[in-house]
């Protein structure tokens, strides 16, 4: 490039230029390139940095979710940049020993993960009599963060974790936890500076406690699907961003992620969320993970749970966990089909991806009930 001269002006750009594109997860098909502007980045710091995390320049940040994703960009660079803060960047795979051990050695205040990897510290032997003394604030994010997985952390390090939704199209975290004002197995409330609503299938606002369709309004919202025009209109309905996501918001104000849209099942004429029959699953102590999925059987939609086992998987099993399940959710919810795997398949930041479940062929040797 040669010698550059000593003296270089910035470019001139204005707060509504495209800045960047993010690529998003991948988690519902191939990953969509994500087009932000310039001022999208101020708007994630005053909004989530400023006001939820309270973030200043004596914070030391570590998140396991690295740049390339919207959550690790604001945890690792944008939001220490912004404030002053100390950022520590983990190189490699984010294994828990390997998480662990920068904890201990690089003493953040602020610790960014995702539910897989919280679930999979808590499992981790040894975990309990780590140091984990330095953080003041523990967020999760990516995806629904389960009751058991935030009641075991709380029960092992004494520390709450901060659940909350944010997407690639809104750059960060727009509906959060925070402390004082934190409802386990919930996204919490609305960050400043965001509203949300969730339409029915008429397109009229849902009723307090009834599940319907997200949409999102905040000025971080993305411009445009890079050379996807169609899934733009669709997707950004004047300000407001369908997020694809269904919610139900109660009388107190808190939403309760139900599932992606497209991951719903309709089972004997009613709906069922994935996520609270995996929440479920996930309170069985012979489950390490699961991951739930409809399936088409004779025409007819059944739940179908894969599970990875903390032993051994067996018919024995599969039908003690359908029992649990029938004790904890209604008759209809519970898994007709029970799968043990030993993975799930997940997106590089974690993210369960069902649409690939969903394709696989029913493995004939795998212990299920019908």
């Amino acid at each position: 490039m040669g010698r550059p001269p000593a003296d270089t002006a910035p470019a001139a750009t204005r707060r509504d230029d495209m800045a960047f594109w993010l690529y998003s997860s991948g988690s519902t098909g191939l990953p969509k390139g994500v087009v932000h502007l310039q001022h999208d980045i101020e708007y994630t710091c005053e909004t989530y940095a400023r006001q939820v995390l309270g973030i200043g320049e004596t914070d030391v940040t570590l998140s396991t979710t690295k740049m390339f994703h919207a959550y690790g960009l604001g945890n690792s660079l944008t939001f220490p940049c912004w404030s002053g803060a100390t950022a520590v960047l983990l190189s490699g795979r984010a294994t828990p020993a390997a998480v662990l051990d920068a904890i201990e050695r690089q003493r953040p205040t602020l610790f960014f993960s995702a539910p897989t990897l919280y679930n999979a510290i808590l499992n981790f032997e040894g975990a309990a009599g780590r140091d984990l003394g330095s953080i003041r604030r523990c967020t999760s994010a990516a995806e629904a963060l389960p009751v058991e997985v935030w009641r075991r952390w709380k029960e092992t390090f004494g520390q709450e974790v901060q659940d909350g939704i944010g997407s690639t199209e809104l750059l960060h975290i727009y509906c959060s936890n925070r402390p004082g004002e934190l409802r386990p197995g919930s996204s919490g409330k609305p960050v400043p500076g965001y509203e949300l609503k969730i339409l029915d299938p008429d397109g009229a606002p849902a009723a307090t406690g009834e599940a319907g369709d997200m949409y999102v309004k905040g000025d971080s919202a993305l411009a445009l699907y890079w050379g996807q025009h169609e899934k733009t209109k669709r997707s950004l309905l004047g300000e407001w961003f369908f997020s694809g996501d269904r919610y139900r918001r109660d009388e107190d104000g808190f939403f309760w992620y139900e599932g992606r849209s497209d991951d719903m099942m309709k089972v004997s004429g009613l709906w069922v969320s994935p996520i609270e029959i995996e929440g479920v699953l996930l309170e069985h102590p012979a489950v390490g993970e699961s991951a739930v999925v409809g399936i088409e059987v004779e025409g007819f939609t059944k739940i179908k749970a894969y599970v990875i086992p903390k032993g051994t998987g067996s018919a024995a099993l599969a039908e003690q966990l359908q029992e649990h399940c029938k004790s904890r959710l209604q008759r209809y919810q519970y898994p007709h089909l029970i799968e043990f795997v030993s993975e799930l398949p997940k997106t590089v930041t974690g993210k369960i991806q069902r649409y690939k479940l969903r394709q696989q062929p029913a493995a004939d040797e795998a212990p299920a009930r019908t």
